[in-house]
């Protein structure tokens, strides 16, 4: 590569990493999972993290590279897997809004890798934690659009584009490990109550996010009616 092209390749990551941003949203997502870590021991949290973000990593690579074919090969539309994955996120939001408030005592988590609640955070972890919650499908919509970009110019352009934007979903997911992997240690040291609201505000948030993503899946789909 020479100057001009390792310039343009640093370029488009940053291009790509921007655009991943806003729909995964590391930041306001690590407050959704944070709650799902909170009370695990300090290194396991941090196998969590470490596990979502590599989730999330596997799922941006994959739908890069391969992403068009697989939606061509089932023939499923985007907003159709907005619409799934809106009303996957609502329910996990309404869960937490329903779900009975827990004492102090059932708060402390045994350090076990056998304890049932470590088990039934090993089976969240994929899903719903990293997929719909952290990258559903306004993650892959995005992903989808940088892929095709270049489908129809130099082959070469195309490997390139699709390399810089591998590099920009590993940053991304270099992000979403620091956020989900310190934010369950702020929320260690609210006391009961804050945690409570914290939880609360969580859940509605979610729901909130599971809404919109079904919105924008309808929406999606109207557009679609109306051109055809």
């Amino acid at each position: 590569m020479n100057s001009i092209s390792v310039a343009s390749f640093y370029h488009y990551v940053f291009v790509c990493f921007v655009a991943l941003f806003p729909p995964v949203n590391p930041i306001g997502s690590a407050f959704i999972v944070g709650p799902f870590l909170k009370g695990q021991p300090s290194q396991r949290r941090i196998k969590a993290a470490a596990a979502i973000a590599l989730y999330c990593l596997s799922i941006c690579i994959a739908f890069t590279l391969l992403g068009g074919f697989f939606f061509k090969l089932f023939g499923i539309s985007v907003p159709v897997v907005q619409i799934a994955g809106g009303i996957l996120i609502a329910r996990m939001g309404l869960s937490i809004l329903t779900a009975t408030e827990p004492s102090e005592d059932q708060e402390k988590v045994v350090d076990n890798e056998d304890h049932p609640r470590s088990k039934s955070l090993k089976s969240l972890l994929f899903y719903p934690l990293a997929f719909p919650t952290t990258t559903g499908g306004g993650t892959i919509s995005v992903l989808l659009a940088l892929s095709a970009n270049s489908y129809h110019v130099d082959p070469a352009i195309h490997m390139f584009n699709l390399l810089a934007t591998s590099v920009a979903c590993l940053l991304m997911a270099a992000v979403i490990f620091a956020c989900y992997s310190l934010t369950p240690t702020i929320l260690d040291r609210l006391n009961l109550q804050a945690l409570q609201v914290c939880n609360k505000l969580s859940g509605f948030l979610t729901f909130c996010v599971g809404i919109q993503i079904v919105v924008d899946g309808v929406l999606g789909i109207a557009k679609i009616l109306t051109k055809g």
